[in-house]
Protein backbone atom coordinates (compact mmCIF):
# COMPACT_ATOMS: atom_id res chain seq x y z
CA UNK A 1 0.00 0.00 0.00
CA UNK A 2 1.19 3.42 -0.67
CA UNK A 3 2.03 5.25 2.50
CA UNK A 4 0.16 6.32 5.28
CA UNK A 5 0.36 10.09 4.48
CA UNK A 6 -0.79 9.37 0.60
CA UNK A 7 -3.90 7.49 1.11
CA UNK A 8 -6.21 10.25 2.13
CA UNK A 9 -5.43 12.44 -0.43
CA UNK A 10 -6.13 9.60 -2.81
CA UNK A 11 -8.88 9.04 -1.11
CA UNK A 12 -9.47 12.91 -1.28
CA UNK A 13 -9.15 13.03 -5.15
CA UNK A 14 -11.61 10.34 -5.95
CA UNK A 15 -14.05 12.03 -3.63
CA UNK A 16 -13.29 15.60 -5.88
CA UNK A 17 -14.18 13.30 -9.13
CA UNK A 18 -17.11 12.18 -7.87
CA UNK A 19 -18.46 15.44 -6.59
CA UNK A 20 -17.77 17.21 -9.55
CA UNK A 21 -19.02 14.40 -11.87
CA UNK A 22 -22.23 15.10 -9.83
CA UNK A 23 -22.58 18.71 -9.59
CA UNK A 24 -22.35 19.05 -13.19
CA UNK A 25 -25.09 16.50 -13.50
CA UNK A 26 -26.91 18.34 -11.00
CA UNK A 27 -26.27 21.70 -13.04
CA UNK A 28 -27.67 19.99 -16.34
CA UNK A 29 -30.50 18.50 -15.25
CA UNK A 30 -31.61 22.14 -13.21
CA UNK A 31 -30.39 24.06 -16.50
CA UNK A 32 -31.51 21.43 -19.16
CA UNK A 33 -34.38 19.38 -18.22
CA UNK A 34 -37.10 19.47 -20.33
CA UNK A 35 -35.28 22.51 -22.57
CA UNK A 36 -34.53 21.57 -26.46
CA UNK A 37 -30.50 21.44 -26.61
CA UNK A 38 -27.94 24.35 -26.18
CA UNK A 39 -25.90 24.98 -28.91
CA UNK A 40 -22.19 25.74 -27.82
CA UNK A 41 -20.38 24.89 -31.38
CA UNK A 42 -23.00 24.98 -34.15
CA UNK A 43 -23.17 21.49 -35.47
CA UNK A 44 -20.60 19.98 -33.46
CA UNK A 45 -21.15 20.75 -29.69
CA UNK A 46 -23.99 21.05 -27.85
CA UNK A 47 -25.69 20.22 -24.15
CA UNK A 48 -29.00 18.19 -23.82
CA UNK A 49 -30.40 16.60 -20.94
CA UNK A 50 -30.80 12.74 -21.14
CA UNK A 51 -31.48 9.99 -18.68
CA UNK A 52 -29.31 6.72 -19.94
CA UNK A 53 -30.56 3.08 -18.44
CA UNK A 54 -28.02 0.85 -20.40
CA UNK A 55 -24.29 1.21 -20.91
CA UNK A 56 -22.49 3.10 -23.48
CA UNK A 57 -23.19 2.77 -26.89
CA UNK A 58 -26.65 0.64 -25.85
CA UNK A 59 -24.89 -2.55 -25.65
CA UNK A 60 -27.41 -4.11 -22.64
CA UNK A 61 -30.59 -2.83 -24.57
CA UNK A 62 -31.21 -6.57 -25.17
CA UNK A 63 -31.49 -6.87 -21.24
CA UNK A 64 -34.67 -6.13 -19.14
CA UNK A 65 -34.47 -2.75 -16.98
CA UNK A 66 -35.02 -5.07 -14.06
CA UNK A 67 -31.87 -6.75 -14.50
CA UNK A 68 -29.09 -4.72 -16.59
CA UNK A 69 -29.55 -1.81 -13.94
CA UNK A 70 -28.88 -3.70 -11.12
CA UNK A 71 -25.89 -5.35 -13.10
CA UNK A 72 -24.69 -2.18 -14.15
CA UNK A 73 -24.80 -0.78 -10.94
CA UNK A 74 -22.95 -3.01 -9.04
CA UNK A 75 -20.42 -3.21 -11.54
CA UNK A 76 -19.80 0.66 -11.66
CA UNK A 77 -19.35 0.11 -7.37
CA UNK A 78 -17.38 -2.82 -7.56
CA UNK A 79 -15.37 -1.74 -10.24
CA UNK A 80 -14.74 1.92 -8.97
CA UNK A 81 -13.88 0.05 -5.76
CA UNK A 82 -11.37 -2.07 -7.42
CA UNK A 83 -9.43 0.77 -9.05
CA UNK A 84 -9.33 2.92 -6.25
CA UNK A 85 -7.55 0.07 -3.85
CA UNK A 86 -5.41 -1.05 -7.15
CA UNK A 87 -4.24 2.89 -6.81
CA UNK A 88 -3.57 2.38 -3.35
CA UNK A 89 -0.88 0.18 -4.55
CA UNK A 90 2.81 1.46 -3.91
CA UNK A 91 4.38 -0.41 -6.98
CA UNK A 92 1.43 1.24 -9.25
CA UNK A 93 3.51 4.03 -11.15
CA UNK A 94 2.28 7.40 -10.52
CA UNK A 95 1.00 7.44 -13.98
CA UNK A 96 -1.22 4.67 -13.59
CA UNK A 97 -2.13 5.73 -10.37
CA UNK A 98 -3.47 8.80 -11.74
CA UNK A 99 -5.42 6.65 -14.55
CA UNK A 100 -7.11 4.37 -11.72
CA UNK A 101 -8.14 7.38 -9.66
CA UNK A 102 -9.59 8.70 -12.78
CA UNK A 103 -11.13 4.94 -13.73
CA UNK A 104 -12.56 4.66 -9.67
CA UNK A 105 -13.88 7.88 -9.99
CA UNK A 106 -15.63 7.82 -13.41
CA UNK A 107 -17.18 4.28 -12.58
CA UNK A 108 -18.09 5.82 -8.70
CA UNK A 109 -19.89 8.90 -10.28
CA UNK A 110 -21.77 6.66 -12.77
CA UNK A 111 -22.47 3.95 -10.37
CA UNK A 112 -23.73 6.29 -7.55
CA UNK A 113 -26.26 7.24 -10.47
CA UNK A 114 -27.59 3.94 -11.06
CA UNK A 115 -27.89 3.29 -7.02
CA UNK A 116 -29.39 6.69 -6.25
CA UNK A 117 -32.20 7.48 -9.36
CA UNK A 118 -31.79 4.31 -11.31
CA UNK A 119 -30.17 5.94 -13.94
CA UNK A 120 -27.53 8.07 -15.13
CA UNK A 121 -27.72 11.63 -16.32
CA UNK A 122 -26.06 12.75 -19.45
CA UNK A 123 -25.63 15.98 -20.94
CA UNK A 124 -22.63 16.64 -23.64
CA UNK A 125 -23.10 15.89 -27.27
CA UNK A 126 -20.75 15.32 -29.37
CA UNK A 127 -22.11 15.03 -33.35
CA UNK A 128 -22.02 10.94 -34.24
CA UNK A 129 -21.42 10.24 -30.41
CA UNK A 130 -23.72 9.25 -27.90
CA UNK A 131 -24.41 11.92 -25.44
CA UNK A 132 -22.19 11.38 -22.31
CA UNK A 133 -21.09 12.95 -18.84
CA UNK A 134 -18.09 14.18 -17.17
CA UNK A 135 -17.79 10.35 -15.56
CA UNK A 136 -17.85 9.16 -18.62
CA UNK A 137 -14.79 11.88 -19.40
CA UNK A 138 -12.79 10.38 -16.49
CA UNK A 139 -13.01 7.22 -17.94
CA UNK A 140 -11.78 7.36 -21.27
CA UNK A 141 -9.20 9.45 -19.86
CA UNK A 142 -7.97 7.25 -17.76
CA UNK A 143 -8.39 4.20 -20.07
CA UNK A 144 -6.44 5.91 -22.62
CA UNK A 145 -4.06 7.04 -20.06
CA UNK A 146 -3.56 3.18 -18.10
CA UNK A 147 -2.95 2.18 -21.65
CA UNK A 148 0.18 4.04 -21.96
CA UNK A 149 1.48 4.59 -18.46
CA UNK A 150 4.21 2.16 -17.13
CA UNK A 151 2.16 -0.51 -14.88
CA UNK A 152 5.01 -0.42 -12.16
CA UNK A 153 6.79 2.52 -10.11
CA UNK A 154 10.56 2.38 -10.78
CA UNK A 155 12.57 0.99 -8.18
CA UNK A 156 14.64 3.17 -6.29
CA UNK A 157 17.95 3.10 -7.80
CA UNK A 158 20.34 3.98 -5.30
CA UNK A 159 23.04 6.72 -5.87
CA UNK A 160 26.39 6.23 -6.86
CA UNK A 161 28.78 5.32 -3.97
CA UNK A 162 31.80 8.41 -4.00
CA UNK A 163 34.58 5.56 -3.19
Amino acid sequence: MRSHRLRPALLAAVLLLVGCDHVTKHVAKMDLEGRPPHGLAAGILDLRYTENTDSGFGLLRWASSSVRTPLLTTMQLAGGLAFLLLSLQRRVSRPACLALLLLAGGALGNGLDRLIHGHVVDFVHVVHWPVFNMADIYITVGGILLAVAPRRASPNVPAPSSA
